[in-house]
């Protein structure tokens, strides 16, 4: 399935790989200091300054994808994976924005 190269493809892994980002990201650094999944939830919704900085960590992880799919000649895949990297950057600038 992940050898495909077509565009679909590379909007699902743009849209999944960044929530596998959030779960790695609280695995590796806030499991550690003792925060529950629940209680990381609720920080964020409370302080909502963190969301974009979260949001761009977890895209980290979309940018390695990107790396290995155009490595690969998987042009097409890494098209789709590009697009929704940037509709993430979007939603990143418009919350900096809003919430400044």
């Amino acid at each position: 399935m992940f050898k495909k190269d077509n565009l679909p493809l590379g909007i699902m892994l743009g849209l999944l790989t960044p929530i596998v980002g959030f779960f790695l990201y609280y695995l590796l650094i806030l499991f550690k200091q003792h925060i529950g999944l629940s209680e990381f939830i609720t920080i964020l919704s409370t302080n909502r300054q963190m969301i974009p900085k979260v949001i761009s960590i977890c895209l980290l992880l979309n940018g390695l994808v990107f790396y290995l799919y155009t490595r690969n000649r998987r042009d097409i895949t890494a098209k789709g994976i590009f697009l929704v990297t940037m509709l993430y950057a979007i939603t990143i600038l418009l919350l900096k924005l809003v919430h400044g």
